[in-house]
């Protein structure tokens, strides 16, 4: 009698739950219209996977990673990063030359690689693998060297082979110290924006010669630690391409295809991957093109030469500049802290996915740059991605959209090892006083979960998770000017002198405001039990202005 209780409860507890799910879905049918956008989300078919665009991170001075490296667990970016850039890593002033005295120029084997293994080792402790950009060129291989704009060395060495000579000492130092086979795992990079000329240049000055001496310094580098470290060393470079250099870039494209090697005579040069910068102007002004039109200048032009097994990412970038601070109106890490950044990072994600480009790298995602600070929204939705990024990609259109001038997208993946199926959608519009919150309607196809009951997770990245908007209006209550700032106000990193610099100013954000705004800048997710009708689920959710939205459902 007992059994037959248990079992004639079940039988109604599931019928309850049946009908429960039924009205409502038909609750929120008779609300459809007064919703702003709607998207199909079909996990029938997965395609491709979609890939750890938020992979890569930058450091600008590897002296970050000679001392202890402090990582806060609010905000651990090395959950998800596998590569960390290690930029102008072997040369181009006395900071940088890897040598025991960069200005003595009779002696050219004085070498110190130390703070070079030390960064590596650092970055293997820390779960990520070393990416080398070498360059710029040491002051003691060049005659009169010509200091840039970025504090180096922009002119060719005299003697190539001295340079090669260079790069293949240091090469057998990360050979002898890590292993051949480790370091095939790595990755190199030729110097930084390699037609800019503010970072490279013949000493004449023209774009033909410019060219010539870059492809030149490209083969004699690839031919070092190709000799050193084997064959199949993963090597590649980096433009600009956002923007017009010194010279066309296709010109190296194409010398690495069909041109003849400047070191071994030999036609063509080895290259693994072509990488560019992309910079938006300010929040709320884009660049004359986009990301995609960015790194189809490259792949255009690989595809054409038949280069068809490249990887394609952006190596730095995000927005240049904001408010002018005292000094400079250039964002540290170039992201804004506004929650615009958010819906800006989460629409460079989908753009990425929707055009197969790899990652793009980060100059940081904490209020210290890439650890030790307190979340931004941008780590937010980096680790939030990460979720999905290994998953199977499922289309998610956007059937309605009555919000004129927003871009309300979503992108989705189902992991079918995990039977789980992830969804990103954002509310954005490019600009900082936008104030509409888009009522999102999600209706979703899983047949994989026919009739079941399935646990739904939803996190929002939106003001609620964000310490800069409490900080912008408690540094005007404190009388914290845009002049208390070196470079520009806009940025989160406040835990940098090179951002927030006024002493007293420092004083009052670490002492009073910092410990309240660890607690302020957390994501919290909410979770309901719901019940699928057939093999279908309608999610609804409000989400706030350049807010982003992402769920997880799976079997209860």
């Amino acid at each position: 009698m007992r059994s037959f209780s248990l079992r004639k409860t079940g039988i109604l507890s599931a019928a309850l739950a049946f009908i429960l799910a039924l009205l409502g879905q038909v609750f929120s049918m008779a609300f459809d219209k007064t919703f702003d956008v709607e998207f199909k989300i079909d996990a029938s078919s997965p395609g491709g996977i979609i890939g750890n665009k938020v992979s890569n991170a930058n450091l600008w001075d590897y002296n970050h990673l000679l001392g202890d490296v402090f990582i806060d667990e609010l905000a651990d970016s090395t959950v998800f990063t596998e590569y960390i850039q290690l930029m102008t890593a072997t040369g181009g002033n006395a900071q940088r030359d890897l040598f025991s005295d960069p200005l003595d120029r009779s002696v050219l084997d004085d070498y110190n690689f130390t703070p070079l293994l030390t960064a590596c080792r650092k970055i293997l402790d820390l779960g990520a693998k070393p990416h080398i950009k070498t360059g710029a060129v040491p002051l003691k291989l060049t005659t009169d060297p010509h200091i840039g704009f970025f504090g180096v060395n922009v002119y060719p060495p005299d003697d190539f082979d001295e340079y090669y000579t260079y790069m293949a000492a240091i090469a057998g130092a990360l050979v002898d110290t890590f292993g051949k086979d480790e370091v095939l795992t790595w990755r190199f990079g030729v110097l930084t924006e390699y037609e800019n000329k503010d970072w490279f240049m013949a000493k004449s000055g023209t774009p033909e010669d410019s060219a010539v001496a870059y492809c030149k310094l490209y083969d004699y580098t690839v031919a070092a630690l190709q000799d050193v470290i084997g064959e199949d060393v993963f090597v590649g470079a980096h433009s600009m391409s956002v923007s017009e250099g010194l010279w066309d870039e296709r010109i190296f494209i194409e010398h690495c295809a069909k041109g003849i090697n400047y070191k071994t005579g030999e036609t063509g040069s080895r290259l693994c991957f072509l990488n560019a910068s992309f910079y938006d102007k300010r929040p709320g002004v884009f660049a004359d093109r986009n990301l995609p039109e960015t790194i189809e200048i490259l792949r255009e032009k690989a595809l054409s030469l038949g280069l068809t097994d490249l990887i394609y990412g952006v190596d730095e970038g995000r927005i240049l500049s904001g408010t002018k601070g005292a000094v400079a109106a250039d964002l540290n890490l170039r992201i804004c802290g506004y929650t615009y950044q958010a819906a800006y990072d989460a629409r460079l994600i989908k753009q990425m996915a929707d055009n197969d480009i790899d990652y793009f790298s980060s100059w940081g995602y904490t209020s210290a740059g890439q650890w030790g600070g307190i979340p931004t929204v941008s780590y937010h939705v980096a680790r939030r991605f990460y979720d999905m990024a290994d998953t199977n990609r499922v289309p998610a259109a956007t059937c309605r959209l009555n919000m004129a001038g927003a871009e309300v997208q979503a992108l989705a993946g189902f992991d079918s090892q995990n039977q789980k199926l992830h969804i990103m959608a954002y509310n954005f519009k490019n600009k900082l006083d936008y104030s509409l919150s888009a009522k999102m309607a999600l209706k979703i196809n899983i047949p994989q979960f026919e009739g079941k009951s399935v646990k739904v997770t939803r996190y929002i990245v939106d003001d609620n998770a964000n310490f800069f908007d409490e900080w912008q209006r408690d540094r005007v209550t404190h009388n914290i000017t845009d002049d208390c700032f070196t470079w520009s106000p806009d940025d989160p990193a406040v835990d940098s002198a090179g951002t927030l610099s006024a002493p007293w100013a420092r004083e009052i954000y670490f002492n009073e405001l910092k410990p309240v705004y660890r607690e302020r800048c957390l994501l919290h997710p909410s979770r309901e039990n719901l019940r699928l009708i057939g093999s279908s689920l309608t999610l609804y959710v409000k989400a706030p202005p350049n807010a982003v939205v992402f769920y997880t459902v799976e079997p209860a």
